[in-house]
C-alpha cells in the first residue's frame, strides 16, 4: 500500500507494467468529516488477485486534512467533492494506471451521492462503470421531509432547503433531480436496503426507474438490488455479507472485462493408473 496524493493506491508491482490496461475500482465517500482510510480489507484481495487496482480518492467533505478539509466540502461547498472525485479519475487516466473503459467507481450512502452527482456530470467519460450502495440520490426530497428520522440533523451537513439559497444549491446536484437525456450514463448496480433507516429503499428505486426512461437506456447495465432484510450496513452475518460483496464484484469484473478464473484441475478425480488385467486361468 502506499499513498500518493489525493488518491492511495492497493496493487502489484507486476500489473504496473501493463500501463493503462488494468481495471482499476476508485472508491470515495467524502461527508461529515469521515476520513478514508486507507486500511486493510481481505475482501479487496478478491479483485487485486484478479489484476483489479484498487484505490481511494480523499475528496474534500471528509477529514483526511483535518477541519478545514471537511468544511471545504458540505453544505453550499458540496460540489467541491464532485470535483475533486473526478480530478482523481482523470489523474489516474492520465498517469496510466487505468482508462475510463477499464475504470469503475464505488460509493455508499453519502458516497452514493458523491458517485451519482459525478455520474450525471460527466457520465462515462472517466469511467464505465459505477457500483452505488445504499446511495443518498433523492437528496432534496430527502431533506425536505422532516417526517423522515434523520432530515433535521442531516441539515447540519447539507444545508436546509426550506431556505431559497440551499434549496436551489442542493436541487443543482441532487442525483435523481439532474439525470440528463443528453449523458452518456455507464453501467451502473443500484443497492438497497428494505429495512433502512438511514437512507430509504426508494432512493435507489427512484432513480433507477428514471435511468430506464434514458432514451439511450438500452446500452448500458442497470440493475437495481433491494435486499428485503438488510438495513443500511447490509444483510447481517458473516456469510450474507460476503455474499453482498461477491454480487457487487462479479458486476464489478464482468464489466471491467475480466475474465473469469481458470478452475485448477481436480486432483481428487483424476483417472488412476490402470494395472493389467490378469489373464484367466488356462
Amino acid at each position: 500500500m502506499y499513498a500518493v496524493f489525493p488518491r492511495s493506491l492497493l496493487d502489484s508491482f507486476s500489473r504496473r507494467v501493463r500501463a493503462c490496461s488494468a481495471p482499476l475500482v476508485l472508491w470515495g465517500y467524502g461527508a461529515y468529516g469521515c476520513p478514508y482510510d486507507g486500511d486493510f480489507s481481505s475482501v479487496r484481495f478478491s479483485l487485486v488477485d484478479r489484476g483489479v487496482t484498487c484505490a481511494v480518492a480523499h475528496v474534500r467533505g471528509g477529514g483526511d486534512l483535518g477541519r478545514y478539509w471537511y468544511e471545504a466540502g458540505k453544505l453550499l461547498n458540496k460540489k467541491n467533492s464532485f470535483t475533486d472525485f473526478i480530478a482523481c479519475a482523470k489523474k489516474l487516466a492520465e498517469d496510466k494506471y487505468s482508462n475510463p473503459k477499464r475504470m469503475a467507481v464505488y460509493g455508499a450512502s453519502a458516497g452514493g451521492l458523491l458517485v451519482g452527482a459525478v455520474m450525471n456530470m460527466v457520465g462515462d467519460t472517466y469511467f464505465s462503470t459505477v457500483v452505488a450502495r445504499v446511495p443518498f440520490v433523492d437528496t432534496l426530497s430527502t431533506m425536505l421531509d422532516t417526517s423522515l428520522p434523520l432530515t433535521v440533523i442531516e441539515q447540519e451537513e447539507w444545508g436546509h432547503p426550506e431556505e431559497q439559497e440551499y434549496f436551489e444549491y442542493i436541487l443543482s446536484y441532487s442525483p435523481y433531480d439532474n439525470v440528463s437525456d443528453e449523458q452518456q450514463y455507464p453501467h451502473l448496480l443500484l443497492k438497497g436496503g428494505l429495512n433502512d433507516p438511514r437512507v430509504s429503499y426508494w432512493e435507489p428505486a427512484k432513480l433507477c426507474a428514471r435511468l430506464r426512461l434514458h432514451p439511450r437506456a438500452p446500452l448500458r447495465t442497470l440493475v437495481l438490488h433491494t435486499n428485503m432484510g438488510a438495513g443500511h450496513f447490509g444483510a447481517s452475518g458473516r456469510y450474507e455479507e460476503l455474499k453482498e460483496d461477491a454480487l457487487e464484484f462479479f458486476f464489478l469484473l464482468k464489466h471491467l472485462g475480466v475474465p473469469p478464473p481458470v478452475p485448477p484441475p481436480d486432483t481428487d478425480t483424476a483417472a488412476a493408473p490402470t494395472s493389467p488385467s490378469s489373464s484367466p486361468p488356462s
